[in-house]
């Protein structure tokens, strides 16, 4: 609450201080051009009726009447055009800065408590298997939640590591030929016993194969995975399709989660976003799953988008 009244505060005053400095530019025109109507009736003045040339004169100085009024109203014209542009820019610019900061203090929030979880659970479990003897079942069953979030851990870092090296430039881009029908049945295989209680409904084309880096693919098709199981209800269907359609592949995520409204189907692929208010956000994340599908998507030259799914959910596609 302070962080936002200190905001307030701060966008009132700078409107006030460009509404001043709009205000002092009024009035300088203003008196400009008071100030050019005097001259212009001393000029006049001055004038006698019976010189010859009375008329040439005084037309000479209505033209450079007319001449100083356009003057000053360019130059106020001008003048208010840059500061209104620079104004807003700056604006914008701060206020993309706040959000930013703001997305980065939240980004920062969600990683601490992503990363003390799965932590806080393998060291509850490892802690368990070394006080008590338990049964076989029971100790693959602890093991089995250990390494489920050892591994949400791993896509955690791997995430947090990729995204910084392909936003710098610094990571080197495989371009490799790679079986995605492959790819995509061993993350689902993957997936399917880690999360056996889902309901899991793939449908693989053998066969599609692209050029790119597998890892990338591999983090691509995790991430999407992970997001639908991370928004369906317990009793909802993960659907992963892949096929060829008009001479692409074409890799399709589908869940039966709330949905996404079509607001915001353009928002979720920037970096940090996520949907809903921060401080009363159940659903864990970080920002940066969606926002790293879209770059490696773009790095392969391949198009992302989102669609509704019927009756509800969502539908995310990858056209390669």
């Amino acid at each position: 609450m302070y962080k936002k009244k200190r905001l307030i505060i701060a966008t009132i005053v700078y409107w006030l201080l460009l509404g001043y400095i709009i205000a002092a530019l009024v009035f300088w025109f203003i008196e400009l051009q008071q100030q050019n109507l005097q001259m212009t009736n001393y000029k006049q003045l001055e004038l006698k009726k019976d010189d010859p040339d009375y008329l040439n004169k005084t037309d000479h100085i209505s033209v450079e009447k007319r001449k100083k009024t356009a003057q000053y109203i360019g130059e106020g014209v001008t003048f208010l055009f840059v500061i209104s542009v620079g104004a807003i820019f700056l604006y914008r610019a701060v206020m993309r800065q706040i959000k930013l900061q703001q997305q980065q203090q939240n980004f920062m929030m969600a990683v601490t408590h992503e990363l003390k979880t799965p932590i806080a659970v393998a060291k509850l479990n490892m802690e368990t298997l070394q006080k008590y003897k338990l049964d076989e079942s029971k100790q693959v069953k602890i093991i089995q939640s250990a390494l489920q979030e050892i591994n949400r851990l791993d896509n955690l870092s791997s995430n947090i590591l990729v995204s910084s090296q392909l936003e710098g430039g610094h990571y080197q881009m495989a371009n490799d030929e790679v079986n995605l029908s492959d790819l995509t049945s061993n993350v689902v295989n993957d997936f399917r016993n880690r999360f056996h209680e889902k309901k899991w409904e793939s449908n693989i084309q053998p066969g599609l194969l692209i050029t790119g880096d597998a890892l990338l693919l591999k983090i691509l098709v995790n991430n999407l995975i992970e997001n639908a199981i991370k928004y369906s209800p317990a009793n909802g269907k993960i659907t992963i399709n892949t096929k060829t359609e008009n001479f692409h592949s074409v890799l399709q995520v589908k869940d039966e989660g709330p949905g996404i409204p079509p607001g915001e189907w353009k928002k979720i692929f920037k970096k940090f976003y996520r949907i809903g208010n921060e401080e009363t956000r159940t659903t864990q994340g970080t920002g940066l799953g969606l926002y790293l599908c879209r770059k490696i998507a773009e790095d392969h030259q391949a198009q992302i988008s989102v669609s509704a799914n019927q009756p509800d959910g969502s539908i995310f596609t990858v056209v390669f």
